[in-house]
């Protein structure tokens, strides 16, 4: 069958079934419609498939035109069943004898035949639906369904013990009133003679049922959570590929997060790593190794996206690798710009560094001083020290960082990675950055902590005492620092000239800089007078860039998401401390604003 018409068969079935959610929703506000779709469903007409009356039938309409939009097998599954029952019972419905309870009325031929034509295309496209789900999906559905009965008979019961008008019902009573409300909307016959309620609260069990019912279908459709994270074999050859490529990107270095899965390339010169964070494969930069060989770990990666029903996106990656990506169906929006400061470029005199230079003056007089060095040539009791100063310093509980940030300070693989401390005048440490290679002369902010009490400028002296010594301490050429969200819309947003959207944006981002520190970022970045690098969120398909928006929070830490105890969460631990290092922490991500 050709696949164009396999295709249009599978479009078909969606488009179907957000029409019928639209009908339902629709009956739902509309008196005189939900009258005549009652009318049909439970007197001698028919209905297409999946058309009742309701809210909980319009949101599970919905839900599966989702699940079939992501070609998730199980929603084709479980439209098959469900809807070839359906359209056998219209069949048999017409064709049983005259006299029989059901007329042959025009609109159940039409009934029949909508049905007919949705199997039709369920069939015809059978082989376009073949995203996996979780192999637990189905029992976690089960144990949810009745975990959720349990749960809602109990509360039911309660409201009912609570709001009786009749006596006479037992617990048992009580228990089965709310369970069959939840179940069938009905209760059942045998305790309508003990239990008499108001109506708010046959309403609230009724919705109880409509939750559990949406929750058991989310879960039993949801997508695979992630296979095995980063091994150290997989650690090993992500820094072979640093070494020969490490320094295209100076994001490169956190590819090696142990919370991020990978995918290589057949020829092993590439690779995509990734996350994946609420149904969404999250890559982050730019595919490790030879850009020739990109091809084949995005190709690869994104075969997997679809295999399992995520959507796949990157963030933070660089303008070159967007081309790349563009050629594989991802478009891009421009997320903000990485700020670059090139040594032999960056000078402390002029007016335009007059502040800068006045505050590094103030803090130096002041007696504070700055230590570089590499973390292989650190102490391991000074290490243990320092970890418990940065512990001490963060701000929050919540680690932050996942595509700028690396998450394990002071591991044993992270040798080369470069410290500096900072220390009063009387040799108190007050300040600490780390930075990861980029390549063999560049380096890449990590992590940045510093005393709330100690002197104000302190980062800005330190970041200005690498820039002018890191030549001579670690042969230092090039720095990458914070990442400035929406730098453009901050500097184009504040000059003469600027039109009323532009400033109005610009308005909303200063907003949400009270939290979560937009335009202090680019402030902060911007006084260093660096090359701006854009960098770039790629997508597939423009509906999905909210969902990939939360994912990406989520990943960076600026959303944490309710879990459930350790005890049960399905997580691939990765070994003991071996050649790799030590395990990842449980806190998520590294830097700190």
């Amino acid at each position: 069958m050709p696949a164009k018409l396999r295709s249009v068969a599978a479009h078909g079935t969606v488009w179907y079934l957000r029409l019928i959610a639209l009908l339902n929703l629709v009956a739902v506000v509309v008196s005189p419609f939900r009258t005549t779709v009652r009318h049909h469903s439970e007197g001698e007409y028919f209905t297409p498939y999946m058309l009742t009356l309701g809210l909980a039938t319009a949101v599970l309409s919905l839900f599966l035109a989702v699940a079939m939009r992501r070609r998730k097998r199980a929603a084709w599954i479980f439209n098959f069943g469900l809807g070839g029952l359906t359209f056998l019972f219209y069949v048999l419905g017409l064709a049983l004898p005259g006299d029989s309870h059901y007329d042959r009325h025009g609109f159940n031929y039409v009934s029949t035949v909508l049905t007919g034509l949705f199997m039709l295309c369920l069939v015809v496209g059978r082989k376009e639906f073949t995203s996996k789900g979780d192999r637990s999906n189905f029992w976690t559905a089960v144990a949810t369904f009745f975990g959720g009965l349990l749960f809602g008979g109990l509360v039911g019961s309660v409201l009912v013990e609570m709001f009786n008008t009749l006596s006479g019902a037992g617990f048992g009573d009580r228990f089965r009133y709310a369970v069959f409300r939840m179940i069938t909307v009905t209760p059942s016959d045998r305790v309508l003679d003990v239990i008499n309620v108001p109506s708010w609260v046959n309403t609230f069990i009724n919705a109880m049922g409509a939750v559990l019912i949406l929750l058991v279908i989310y879960v039993a459709f949801r997508s695979p959570r992630g296979k095995e994270l980063l091994t150290p074999e997989d650690e090993q050859k992500l820094r072979e590929l640093l070494e020969r490529q490490g320094d295209r990107d100076s994001l490169g270095y956190f590819a090696t997060r142990r919370d991020k899965a990978v995918i290589f390339s057949p020829t092993g010169k590439a690779a995509v790593t990734y996350r994946v964070v609420g149904g969404v494969s999250l890559a982050s930069g730019d595919p490790i190794g030879d850009p020739e060989a990109w091809p084949g770990a995005i190709e690869l990666w994104l075969a997997e996206a679809r295999e399992h029903a995520w959507a796949p996106a990157v963030t933070g990656a660089s303008e070159e690798a967007g081309v790349i990506y563009a050629r594989h169906g991802l478009d891009a929006l421009e997320l903000g710009d990485e700020a670059i400061v090139e040594l032999d470029e960056f000078s402390l005199e002029g007016r335009a560094m007059r502040v800068v230079r006045q505050a590094y003056n103030r803090v130096k007089r002041a007696g504070y001083t700055v230590r570089i060095r590499r973390h292989e040539a650190i102490p391991e009791e000074e290490m243990a020290e320092l970890l418990d100063k940065a512990d001490r310093w963060r701000d929050g509980q919540t680690e932050r960082g996942f595509s700028m940030a690396l998450g394990r300070l002071g591991d044993p693989a992270d040798g080369r990675c470069v410290m500096l401390e900072c220390h009063d005048a009387d040799g108190e440490l007050r300040a600490l950055l780390s930075f990861v290679p980029w390549g063999d002369k560049g380096l890449s902010l990590d992590l940045m902590r510093r005393d709330r009490e100690s002197e104000n400028g302190l980062v800005e002296f330190m970041v200005i005492e690498l820039l002018e010594k890191g030549g001579e301490e670690v042969q230092l050429e090039r720095v990458s620092l914070n990442f400035a969200m929406f730098r453009s819309v901050f500097e184009r947003g504040s000059r003469l000239g600027a039109g009323p959207v532009l400033r109005l944006w610009r308005g909303v981002l200063g907003f949400f800089s009270r939290w979560w520190q937009i335009e202090s970022l680019y402030r902060a970045n911007a006084k260093y007078r660096p090359i701006w690098e854009p960098r770039y969120l790629l997508f597939e398909k423009s509906s999905e860039i909210p969902r990939i928006g939360i994912a990406n929070a989520r990943a960076e830490g600026f959303i944490t998401a309710p879990s459930l105890p350790t005890l049960f969460r399905r997580r691939h631990r990765r070994p003991p401390a071996s050649a790799a290092g030590a395990p990842l922490p449980t806190a998520e991500g590294g830097g700190d604003g």
